[in-house]
């Protein structure tokens, strides 16, 4: 008797929890890249209008006070503090997916994870490969992390309205693949771009970071008590030197995802109740509709008119973010996830085609917000150079968005025609029959 082989499938249909959640996370997404690419639109006309100069001074008014170098410019306030909220919702997704979703098996997580870190690797390469070619000095280097990011927003909205009906599996792998994208883009940043590091504000964070974990362990979630050790954290980190967004990150890295079958009596809520859940469904219309938007408008108004655009196309740092973001990020993630089938002789989903992968990972060249904010870092807020990264991120994204549409549309095309089957609910019980499984007679 011959035993069957099993194969090995890439990029499986997710469970219906995991497909709910992704919608959800695309029904937000797609508000806040609509609102996003209109806070970026608003700032580019102001900046390049007669009015200019009231952009700037806006961009430029301090408020804070001393203490910790919390005396900040409304754009660095934008980049330093609304950011965080962004990382915090991005570091609750990465929990909440290596332990409670799909990615809890490695078989699973393995593939946008491999695609995430090959899509970092490689956009960096190109990046440094282009700057050579194309004459640029060692201090052209320093921006060797701008693209290298995803930004979950703008890719979420364009494949909400290129891909409608795509497969859930593809829409699971670009959200997760993004997240893990941004986790690795934040640990560059602290590692990379941290200058003058102070311990000691460092390990003073560590205080009220324990007692952020310690309430919400037990399932404490009342803003009173959560806002003032979250902003303690944030300020603590900010005075180290390191990037404060990465206070967001371990915020949510310590939030609890799993239930638990008993909960203090101090707390209002039941014994199954998620909070990581509760926290992000609270946080993420906030992240995408006001964080990531005013990032966005302070940190988009390049001047472009007045042979700006000209001058910042022939900078080697703009036409390495250009073929990085664009050429990189394609070659990295499609190559990533097709070495990871060939080695491991996988075959992707029945539902599923290689060209639905290359259109996924030209979307994921959409480097936005991380990319701005790198950007900042690498060469100076408001420097020559720092305008020239956001002239080259701006058409890198739509060059991107470009690609992947002429691509996702024609699929989504043929995704169109199987639509009615694979969401048939023929026993109305509230979950598509193609998330069933049927016993074996």
């Amino acid at each position: 008797m011959n035993t069957p082989i099993l194969r090995k499938i890439l990029l499986s249909r997710p469970s219906w929890p995991e497909a709910s959640t992704v919608r959800a996370a695309l029904r937000t997404e797609t508000v806040g890249g609509a609102l996003l690419l209109g806070a970026a639109l608003l700032a580019l006309l102001w900046a390049n209008s007669p009015w200019s100069d009231g952009y700037a001074t806006l961009r430029d008014v301090k408020v804070g006070v001393d203490w910790g170098h919390l005396k900040l410019s409304l754009g660095h306030w934008a980049a330093d503090g609304l950011l965080a909220i962004f990382f915090f919702v991005a570091g609750l997704e990465l929990k909440r997916e290596l332990l409670v979703g799909d990615l809890r098996d490695p078989a699973k997580a393995a593939v946008p994870v491999v695609a995430a870190v090959c899509g970092v690797v490689v956009p960096a390469l190109v990046f440094l490969g282009a700057v050579k070619l194309a004459g640029g000095d060692a201090s052209a280097m320093h921006g060797w992390a701008i693209p290298t990011a995803t930004d979950i927003a703008f890719a979420l909205a364009v494949l909400a309205v290129l891909g409608s009906f795509l497969p859930d599996a593809l829409r699971s792998f670009l959200l997760t693949l993004a997240v893990v994208d941004d986790v690795i883009a934040i640990t560059i940043i602290a590692l990379f771009y941290t200058r003058d590091l102070q311990v000691a504000p460092l390990l003073w964070a560590l205080l009220p970071l324990a007692a952020f974990a310690a309430l919400t362990q037990r399932r404490m979630t009342y803003a009173a008590l959560l806002l003032p050790l979250a902003a303690l954290t944030w300020a603590l980190v900010h005075a180290s030197g390191v990037h404060a967004t990465v206070a967001g990150v371990a915020l949510g890295l310590v939030v609890p995802v799993k239930p638990r079958e008993s909960v203090p009596a101090l707390s209002k809520h039941s014994p199954d109740t998620d909070v990581a859940h509760r926290l992000e469904h609270r946080l993420r219309p906030l992240s995408a509709g006001v964080a990531v938007p005013v990032f966005a408008f302070f940190a988009a108004g390049v001047t472009v008119v007045g042979g700006g655009f000209g001058e910042a196309m022939r900078d080697p740092v703009a036409i390495g973010i250009i073929v990085a973001l664009v050429l990189g990020k394609l070659l990295g993630v499609a190559g990533g996830t097709w070495l990871l089938a060939r080695f491991t002789r996988a075959e992707l989903d029945d539902d599923l085609t290689w060209l639905d992968i290359i259109g996924l990972a030209a979307l994921t060249g959409i480097g936005f917000t991380v990319s701005l904010l790198v950007g900042e870092l690498a060469f100076g807020s408001g420097s020559d150079r720092d305008d020239h990264v956001k002239a080259a991120v701006l058409v890198a994204s739509v060059l991107a968005a470009a690609l992947a549409a002429a691509i996702l549309r024609v699929r989504n095309a043929h995704y169109r025609r199987i639509h009615a089957r694979e969401h048939d609910d023929s026993d109305n019980d509230g979950v598509p029959d193609a998330y069933q499984i049927v016993p074996s007679p």
